[in-house]
């Protein structure tokens, strides 16, 4: 072992202190490169003082007794060492001397770990997600004061039952506003943005029992809704007069034939669009929440409606491809668009993108690998989600299964005088 990671404890006197030759006690904890020095509370006799040993010299009564105290303090310091060690803590002198003294190290609570998860992600997270994280930490404020009766909790309380509770807290919530109550997914998607913060704690070992050891949860898989092809050509088709929903028709149509998302779609510049490797026109940007490059073939109806912006004055004053609307507008205005088409789905804007994955890409023969590549998803397994398998798939799927299986049935013809030309 180094000289570095050896614990060395010195005890001397300050003899600038000294009064009437009486100098104050001191111990000095080393370990790598920190020290501290903590008064032992007593002075010593100078004279008494063996400078070089650290200790005071003769026989008498109070001198033994003051030798068999610094005994103790060195069996006492490096016992709270070896007990930090043993504890795979990270040992400075300032430890080992607050484990000594009996300094208890100020509790991390579940309120700070939320503010230093949520600071920490602000800049890399996609406002969408961000918000989802700062409604997460609403919940979980509600739910202390009510279950708890205090504003917050240490991190050490957190257990098995505190998420059980928390779950089932969640479940019953009854929202005073405008906002709808939780569903099972919705309880989940909370006590999973839970679990990542958690995780941080026990990264940065301010909690020493993971309380999501033990816990499970699983949530209901639930068919995701897509527009068929009739649909798609209903919403395309239709003569809309309205500016204003002809303008969230196009942005809709787009996505389903890009697989955009909205945040992405309303930061398009015309900068964005480039010739591909095929001398065809591409949409090349990065997803806002993964931050995945994207590279998009331009299908003829999304260059349509690139083109047919192209000049628009409220793309131009904004600098984007297309006039900026917000996701509230756009959503309540697919609402109109989904009434006047005949659409009875709840048409919104990341319907589309679900359709582009399904109605538009898989149910076409573009194998998944290209799909999920074009939607920027960091695993395919994402992308399974969407891969929803409509039913005319699967008719023609099974029609060429059928014609291949009638083919085998059919007995081989017979070629007379195929052994005598061979």
């Amino acid at each position: 072992m180094s000289q570095l990671t050896v614990l060395n404890i010195k005890f001397f006197v300050k003899k600038n202190r000294a009064k009437n030759n009486l100098a104050p006690l001191y111990v000095r904890i080393a370990y790598g490169t920190s020290s501290v020095d903590l008064s032992l509370k007593r002075d010593i006799d100078l004279a008494n003082w063996d400078g070089p040993n650290g200790r005071p010299i003769g026989s008498r009564d109070d001198v033994r007794a003051i030798n068999n105290q610094l005994d103790q303090v060195r069996a006492e310091i490096t016992n709270c060492y070896s007990e930090l060690k043993y504890q795979k803590k990270d040992i400075t002198a300032e430890v080992v001397r607050d484990l000594f003294c009996g300094i208890v190290p100020k509790e991390r609570t579940l309120g700070e770990l939320v503010e230093y998860h949520n600071g920490h992600l602000k800049h890399t997270l996609a406002w969408g997600t961000m918000k989802n994280y700062i409604t997460t930490q609403a919940y979980i404020t509600r739910f202390i004061e009510k279950n708890y009766q205090v504003s917050d909790l240490p991190l050490s309380r957190l257990s098995y039952t505190f998420l059980v509770d928390f779950e089932i807290f969640l479940l019953n919530y009854k929202p005073l506003d405008h906002h709808k109550p939780c569903t099972h997914n919705t309880v989940l998607k909370h006590i999973e943005r839970l679990r990542k913060m958690i995780n941080v704690a026990i990264k940065n070992e301010w909690i020493e029992k993971d309380p999501f050891a033990k816990f499970q949860a699983k949530f209901i898989r639930k068919d995701r809704q897509i527009l068929n092809e009739e649909e798609v050509d209903a919403l395309e088709q239709k003569d809309i007069k309205v500016d204003r929903l002809a303008w969230a028709r196009d942005l809709f149509v787009f996505s389903v034939y890009t697989g955009l998302a909205y945040c992405d779609v309303m930061t398009l510049t015309s900068q964005n669009v480039t010739r591909g490797i095929d001398g065809e026109y591409w949409i090349i940007t990065a997803r806002q929440k993964t931050h995945q490059s994207v590279r998009v073939p331009l299908l003829p109806k999304a260059m349509e409606i690139v083109t047919k912006y192209r000049t628009d004055p409220r793309a131009l004053a904004a600098g984007t491809l297309f006039p900026t609307l917000s996701n509230q507008n756009l959503n309540a205005y697919l609402k109109e668009i989904a009434d006047i088409c005949g659409i009875e789905k709840n048409l919104t804007f990341h319907l589309a993108r679900h359709t582009f994955a399904t109605t538009i890409a898989l149910c076409n023969g573009v194998p998944i690998e290209t799909v999920s590549k074009i939607l920027g998803h960091t695993s395919i397994r994402t992308t399974q989600i969407y891969a929803k398998v409509v039913e005319k798939k699967v008719s023609q799927d099974m029609s060429s299964l059928r014609s291949k299986l009638l083919a085998k049935s059919q007995p081989t013809p017979h070629f007379k005088g195929l052994q005598a030309a061979q």
